[in-house]
Parts: C-alpha cells; sequence; structure tokens
C-alpha cells in the first residue's frame, strides 16, 4: 500500500496559498509569474472547488458556499453566457466552470444564450463535423465535449438533442482504435506519430458517455489502444507531469476495462505499475520549480488521475479520507 497523505497535504496546501482573501476567491497559481495574475479567476475559483471535493473537504458552511457560488457566477458574461479567460476556450471555461457551480447544486446565473444556436435543425452534427479531429483534437475535444456537459448541466440540453449528440458520436468511433474519429487517425500527425493527443480527445467524449449511463461503442478497441500507447513508452512522458495527461489515459484504460474483459488482467498490472511510478515521480518532484505543481488547474488534474487509480486499483493507495472523482457526480474537468 503506498501512503499519499503527504501529496494529499500538499494539494490542500495549493488551495490555501490560492486564496486571495476575497470570500469565493481564488487565484489560478500559487506564484507570481509572467501572465500569472493574482486576483481571482475563473480556474483558480473552479479548481479550488474541484479539489477540495476531490480531497473530501469541500465547504460546509452556508456562508462560505454561497460565496464560493457568487464569484464563480461572477464571471460570467450576461449576453452571451460565457464563462472566458485566455488560456482557454470560452467553451471550455464555461463547461469547467459550470460543473463547478454543480458542486454546489448552484446553477450559472445566466442562461447559455451563445449555445442556444445548437438547437436548431441540423446545427449540433455540423458543429461536430468541423472541429480539427485530425489537426488539433484534443483541443477540439474541449468544445466537442463542453457544449454537451454546460448544457446539461445548466438545464439547456433536451432528451432529444442529447440522443442526436450522442447518436452522432457513436457512428464516428473508431472500431479499430475506439478512438474518435474514424477517418482522421492515420498518421503523421502536425504534431508527430503519436497518438495521444486522440487519446486525451477520447477522453473528454468518454467522460459524457459515462455520466450518461451511455457504453462505449469499441471499449476492447480503446484498451487495446491505450496498453499500446503505455507500451511504445515514447508517445508521451505519461507520468512525468503535472497535468491532465495522466487522467487521459488512466480513465481510459479503467473505464473501458470497466466494459469488456478484454485484456483484463494485463490492465490491471499496468494501472498498478503506472500507479507506484506516478506517486514517485508526484513525490520526488520539485514543487517550487515545476510549473505544473504551481498551477491550481493543472494540480486538479493530477489528483483526478490518483482518485481514479485508487479505485481502478484498489487497496493500493491510501490517503486519509477516499478521494472523489469530480467526474463520478457530472461530466467535465
Amino acid at each position: 500500500m503506498i501512503d499519499l497523505s503527504a501529496l494529499v497535504a500538499r494539494f490542500e496546501g495549493a488551495v490555501r496559498a490560492c486564496a486571495t482573501g476575497t470570500p469565493g476567491g481564488y487565484r489560478r497559481w500559487t506564484r507570481p509569474g509572467p501572465g500569472r495574475g493574482l486576483e481571482p479567476n475563473p480556474y483558480g475559483c473552479a479548481d479550488a472547488a474541484n479539489l477540495l471535493y476531490t480531497l473530501a473537504c469541500f465547504p460546509a458552511d452556508a456562508g462560505e458556499r454561497a460565496a464560493a457560488v457568487a464569484e464563480l457566477q461572477s464571471f460570467q458574461d450576461p449576453l452571451s453566457g460565457f464563462f472566458r479567460e485566455s488560456t482557454h476556450h470560452e467553451i471550455h471555461v464555461t463547461a469547467h466552470c459550470v460543473a463547478a457551480l454543480e458542486l454546489f447544486e448552484a446553477p450559472p446565473a445566466h442562461a447559455l444564450k451563445g449555445l442556444a444556436p445548437l438547437d436548431e435543425p441540423g446545427a449540433l452534427e455540423a458543429f461536430l463535423d468541423g472541429l480539427a479531429w485530425r489537426d488539433d483534437p484534443w483541443l477540439a475535444s474541449h468544445r466537442g465535449a463542453g457544449i454537451y456537459a454546460a448544457r446539461l448541466l445548466a438545464g439547456e440540453a433536451s432528451s432529444a438533442w442529447q440522443d442526436r449528440y450522442f447518436a452522432w458520436l457513436d457512428a464516428v468511433c473508431d472500431p479499430a482504435t475506439g478512438l474518435w474519429r474514424r477517418g482522421e487517425l492515420d498518421p503523421p500527425y502536425r504534431w508527430g506519430a503519436s497518438r495521444f493527443p486522440h487519446l486525451a480527445g477520447t477522453f473528454h467524449y468518454l467522460f459524457n458517455y459515462e455520466h450518461a449511463r451511455r457504453p462505449h461503442p469499441h471499449p476492447a478497441a480503446l484498451v487495446d489502444t491505450c496498453l499500446a500507447i503505455f507500451a511504445a513508452g515514447n508517445e508521451w512522458p505519461l507520468g512525468r507531469t503535472v497535468s491532465f495527461a495522466e487522467v487521459d489515459w488512466v480513465y481510459g484504460l479503467a473505464r473501458a476495462m470497466r466494459q469488456t474483459e478484454h485484456r483484463r488482467g494485463e490492465g490491471e498490472r499496468v494501472l498498478r505499475t503506472f500507479a507506484a511510478g506516478y506517486v514517485d515521480f508526484l513525490t520526488q518532484l520539485d514543487w517550487d520549480a515545476d510549473e505544473g505543481g504551481s498551477d491550481l488547474h493543472r494540480l486538479f488534474g493530477a489528483a483526478c488521475a490518483l482518485a481514479e487509480l485508487q479505485q481502478a486499483v484498489p487497496g493500493l493507495l491510501r490517503t486519509p479520507k477516499p478521494l472523489r472523482l469530480v467526474l463520478d457526480r457530472r461530466p467535465f474537468i
């Protein structure tokens, strides 16, 4: 058994370090730098809530919760309904903030008018079809997954609209790899030979499927892809970053394994091996120098990976309280 108490304490300390002194306000970075303001930030506020939920120390005080909700809601543009921040597309920022509000059982303050045109006949399908599936699948998935999560959590996604969304994705999932999107997966890619950006993009659609309790169209193929990426060892520095890349891979493999017996024993062994190596990396990391270690958003990604691993390899990772993956409550990270 591997004790994560020290890492949990470090994550909790990072949240405290990002508190601005404004009720409910959090900056994104633990230390200043170029482009790193010390004012409240949409990702700082959202990921403080996400981390506190993950670490099972979510605020219970009604006043504290109300302040956090008000601070998050203050970032929303009342005309379009979008939340905005310079590092991500507005659909990602919107879905991420609306998802954080859901932890407080609170809605956004304004309707998501900027996404309402997707209700028009054919508009949803045209939007999905027009994403950069080949050249930028990772960042494109922020939009393709974000439209579902944001509208669902805001109460603006009808059952018929959701059915259209998943029907389109079902039809274009690649049966050979389990990745989205079929016909857009052949190398060379813009970033080289790595399939990982396609897997990272697939992760974002997969958590929507998981939330909707819908089966992945080709889970055995996704297991094969995840294991092949790990075995190759050179497609992405997995387990060597404080980021979301680790949860992209861990979640993809672990959730696909829930739906198929295909290579189950091998998958479990690989997850255990990865978990031990990743914890070792995080334990030895120079947190004062690492860029990801100073970013509350990327710290949340690492915490998500540990939370999913704790479920996927029961008994291996010990924490003072069981970690809680926000994706088991609502979609989007």
